[in-house]
Formats: structure tokens, C-alpha cells, sequence
């Protein structure tokens, strides 16, 4: 579908969560950086981003992810996205002391 010239947000966020699936964060995080690239308010991109982040070793910039998605989140009233985000990033300030 890329190749097609069909990208979009969904497609991106699809390509992502597979990649986490099957254990490749690293190309996870290109696909999910350019889901929410193209789609700056999609609340679950952002939380499959800063998954992919914490899982190929980068808990600065997940942290930085979350944060936004939280951020995101409350702006369109997703409170279930926003809490598990939350905990998600509380973890990572917990495993930083």
C-alpha cells in the first residue's frame, strides 16, 4: 500500500503494532513516528509509539511520547488512553531513579 502511494495514518499505526508484535521495535517507531506525523491527535498512535520507544531502548523519548499522548488525550476526552499512558510513563520515571 505504501508503494501505491497510499499512506496514511491508519496504515502506519497498522504497520507499527505489527512490527511490535513480531518483535521489532526499532522499525515500529519509524512507522508509528509517521502515524502521528500525519495524524498529530491519534491518542493510540501515541501510545504504541511510546511503547515501541521503551522497547528498543529509548525511555527518554517514550517518556516524551506519552507525555504528548496524555496531552492529546485530554484534549479529545480519551480518559482510558490517558491513564494507561499515565502509568506507562510513571513506570519509566520510576525506573529512572
Amino acid at each position: 500500500m505504501l508503494a501505491s502511494g497510499k499512506d496514511g495514518a491508519l496504515l502506519r499505526f497498522s504497520l507499527g503494532s505489527e512490527h511490535l508484535k513480531a518483535g521489532h521495535p526499532d522499525t515500529a517507531v519509524t512507522h508509528l513516528r509517521k502515524a502521528v506525523e500525519l495524524d498529530p491527535r491519534y491518542t493510540a498512535a501515541w501510545k504504541a509509539l511510546g511503547r515501541a520507544l521503551a522497547e528498543s531502548g529509548q525511555p527518554d523519548a517514550a517518556l516524551a511520547a506519552y507525555r504528548q499522548g496524555i496531552a492529546v488525550a485530554e484534549q479529545r476526552g480519551d480518559k482510558q488512553a490517558g491513564k494507561e499512558m499515565t502509568v506507562f510513563a510513571r513506570r519509566i520515571e520510576r525506573a529512572a531513579k
